[in-house]
């Protein structure tokens, strides 16, 4: 089917279109039932349906003759460490950890933490809850304690999975303390706590909670998987940057299961045996969708890699993982390019590494700029795809379709046409679509397509005040954009991210492109300053490459000059600073909201989610030579 026929029957047809797609996974009983709504907001897809999402993943792959093949390659440069793990090998370990789990007093619909680094054991304890019905809710490890405890509360977890240590290319950063400070402050306290002892530093097992993993699995039996309904939740992901209380998204395990078979065949274009990278970790809906459900219910081999693109040990590691492991896509955020380019700029690295198998690479999280779009386009000479979709979506929102045979071509600065399901409008404040080319907020029409987050946990209300409130009859995403006469969807940023200068509304995210064009700049933020007289100014954060040699003072001259000329005066880009770093979340957001509060002078708490904290002393610093 081609896309333009297919995405239509998911629009007018949808109950019929997503009722067909469902055939393309094993039930344990069909459903009969493709939508079921009573409301615009309220509804629900194959309700009538049972299945297991860690049968799915595991057994049925075994099940199909690929018990031999390779579920995961570990690669860990940190550590020195690589394996590879046959679905043979992953049944038995999910299945003896489950056991272990369902002896220890957990069932379905407990709920349960696993606060792990990039490591195999991490996707085990994963489907061993999607194996036995405890809903599992992965946090970041090195998460601050109190953040942890909150998570803890919120869903009253009865068991806590971890490890000893996390372990970044310059530091380990101990997890156990960080878990018992974070037991000691929640209200609820766990059952247990499992350890997985790992080398470089072990932990301290203290009472009758702590419990070392393999002691925990020594006289578990294995445990088949339970039928769920395809409505049961598989998991609680905690959307970055929250605070005060936190915001759980649940995922069920039907619509996901569904929604992800799509995808990974249809959007990405793999098929089972393929070898795929997701250069993310689990503790981000990534990890989740595309580095452990999504390619194993499809059957093909993902990678887990415990390394940064930088400093492990160096800007080539990336192209070794896609060479050595003949990589036929991967997906990434654009900044890990950036940080490689900075240091690499003329990408010599990548020789040693040239890859004959990449297909093509697909990029999200962040905008794509045009000048590393076109870097890592001439260098790769592959297809470098910019889509768009959201921790609550858990699969693309737009995105080229690369499975098809006609997949819609590429435009520069879009990512790409709705995917099927979603009925993505641009609406004013007014709540009126506008016309193409005219920016706005960007809305998904009610229902959402299956896969997609419908609650936050334990908070009924919550879900509708953040999500539907604004626009009745739509799902409001807080990005801004615009749609061309085509369908072509070009995302501008956040709503936050729009500036008013003098009465001018401007898009910060357009200046960044402007400033990230520059031949020195390797990474780059533009927001918003309190300004006396023009309400607000424009202020450029750019981090240079390792190998310019441009002042600071020609460097502040010529990017004002270029934003000038392609903007205009009203713009009144004048401020410039140079910084090593930016502040950055662990998945590579930049912290835009802590910029935008740093810049205006206000008290700003740090977010749990962002990679080095130190960094933000550095942009206060720079700021405050502000004239």
């Amino acid at each position: 089917m081609h896309y333009r026929d297919q995405y239509d029957q998911s629009i007018n047809q949808s109950s019929e279109y997503w009722l067909d797609k469902a055939q393309s996974i094993s039930w344990f009983k069909a459903p009969t039932i493709g939508l079921a709504q009573t409301s615009a907001s309220d509804y629900s897809w194959f309700e009538d349906g049972q299945l297991n999402t860690c049968y799915l993943a595991v057994d049925y792959q075994v099940e199909q003759g690929r018990g031999d093949s390779i579920a995961f390659y570990y690669d860990s440069p940190v550590t020195g460490t690589k394996q590879k793990i046959s679905y043979k090998e992953l049944l038995k370990r999910v299945s003896v950890f489950a056991g272990a789990m369902r002896a220890a007093g957990i069932c379905k619909g407990d709920t349960v933490i696993i606060y792990m680094p990039m490591i195999i054991e991490s996707a085990v304890a994963m489907l061993a809850c999607a194996r036995i019905g405890a809903v599992h809710s992965v946090v970041f490890g090195g998460f601050a304690a109190r953040e942890l405890a909150l998570r803890i509360d919120d869903i009253q977890a009865k068991l806590v999975i971890t490890a000893s240590c996390g372990i970044e290319f310059d530091k380990v950063i101990a997890y156990k303390p960080l878990v018992d400070e974070a037991v000691q402050l929640a209200q609820h306290k766990p059952l247990k706590t499992i350890v997985l002892q790992r080398d470089i530093l072990r932990a301290e097992l203290k009472g009758q909670r702590d419990i070392d993993w393999f002691d925990f699995i020594q006289d578990a039996q294995p445990v088949d998987c339970v039928s769920l309904n395809s409505t049961d939740p598989l998991y609680i992901l905690y959307t970055s940057g929250t605070t005060g209380k936190p915001k759980g998204v649940v995922r069920d395990n039907g619509g996901h299961a569904v929604a992800l078979k799509l995808a990974f065949n249809e959007i990405y274009g793999l098929v089972e045996n393929d070898v795929w990278w997701a250069a993310s970790d689990i503790g981000w809906v990534v990890g989740h969708s595309f580095i452990v459900y999504g390619p194993l219910i499809c059957g093909a081999s993902s990678i887990f890699y415990e390394g940064k693109p930088i400093k492990t040990p160096d800007a080539g590691a990336f192209w070794r993982i896609l060479a050595e492991y003949r990589v036929n896509a991967m997906l990434c955020a654009p900044t890990a390019f950036r940080a490689i380019r900075g240091t690499d700029s003329s990408g010599s690295l990548y020789k040693p590494y040239v890859s004959k198998h990449l297909r093509w690479v697909f990029v999200a999280g962040e905008r794509l700029d045009s000048s590393t779009y076109q870097w890592l386009s001439k260098l790769l000479k592959v297809p470098i795809l910019d889509h768009w979709w959201q921790t609550e979506t858990g699969w693309p929102i737009t995105s080229p379709m690369m499975g098809l045979d006609n997949p819609k071509p590429t435009r520069l600065g879009s990512t790409n046409c709705c995917t099927p399901g979603y009925d993505l409008r641009i609406l004013d404040d007014a709540g009126q679509e506008t016309l193409p080319g005219t920016s706005g907020n960007i809305c998904l029409k009610l229902p959402l397509p299956p896969g997609v987050s419908t609650s936050i946990w334990n908070q009924p209300d919550r879900y509708a005040n953040a999500y539907l409130l604004d626009y009745p009859g739509f799902y409001k995403s807080g990005d801004g954009g615009y749609k061309d006469e085509d369908g072509y969807v070009y995302i501008t940023g956040r709503i936050d991210d729009v500036i008013n200068v003098a009465g001018h509304r401007l898009s910060t995210t357009e200046m960044e492109e402007i400033v990230s064009a520059h031949e020195a700049i390797a990474d780059c933020a533009v927001v918003g300053a309190v300004d006396s007289l023009k309400g607000q100014v424009p202020i450029g954060l750019v981090v240079l490459k390792s190998d310019t040699k441009i002042s600071a003072d020609q460097l502040r001259l010529e990017l004002v000059a270029n934003v000038r000329q392609q903007i205009g005066a009203l713009a009144c880009f004048k401020e410039v600073f140079v910084v090593k770093r930016l502040p950055k979340t662990r998945s590579g957001k930049i912290l835009r909201a802590v910029l935008r509060k740093i810049a205006a002078g206000e008290s700003y708490q740090i977010p749990t989610t962002i990679d080095d904290p130190k960094i933000l002393v550095e942009i206060e610093a720079c700021l405050k030579q502000r004239t």
